[in-house]
Formats: C-alpha cells, sequence, structure tokens
C-alpha cells in the first residue's frame, strides 16, 4: 500500500540576498551564503536567473537557467569537493 500525498511540498529554496562576493540562500530551514569563490558558476549570473532556484527530495537544488545543479552537502561543506568546472 502506498500513502497518499496529501498536498504540495512546502520546502522552498530561496535567494535572500545578493553582493559582490556572493549570495544568501535559505533552504530546508537554514540560511547558507555560497561565496562565488566557491560557487564560480554563479558570479555572472543575473539577478533573475540567480533567483530562480529549485528545491527537491530534500537535498536538491536547481537552477534551471543556469543549468546548475548542487546538493546541501556541496553548499554545506565546499572544501569536501575541491574539483570546479571552469568556463
Amino acid at each position: 500500500m502506498k500513502s497518499a500525498i496529501v498536498g504540495s511540498d512546502i520546502s522552498k529554496a530561496e535567494v535572500l540576498n545578493v553582493s559582490p562576493h556572493g549570495f544568501w540562500l535559505f533552504v530546508a530551514g537554514k540560511e547558507h551564503f555560497l561565496g562565488f569563490d566557491d560557487f564560480p558558476w554563479f558570479r555572472h549570473a543575473p539577478v533573475g536567473q540567480l533567483f530562480n532556484v529549485e528545491f527537491s527530495h530534500g537535498s536538491h537544488l536547481h537552477w534551471p537557467e543556469l543549468d546548475v545543479d548542487l546538493d546541501l552537502e556541496r553548499i554545506e561543506h565546499p572544501e569536501k569537493f575541491p574539483l570546479v568546472a571552469r568556463a
């Protein structure tokens, strides 16, 4: 037997603020700072594309217009993932 889906997913991701050094993301009840040095894919992104973030499966974030996918582990511990793709 499978449980019925009662309502829509209430977990959302929201970009709170953008600075010249990075941006603040609120997701899963926590605020995270994503610095452009650790997350260079966002450095030159238009603000509208940066704010368009989708959160699913409790840990997956996707920026569809930027073609960027991250999970919370990568955001919380960027030092564990030293390889960064270059443009």
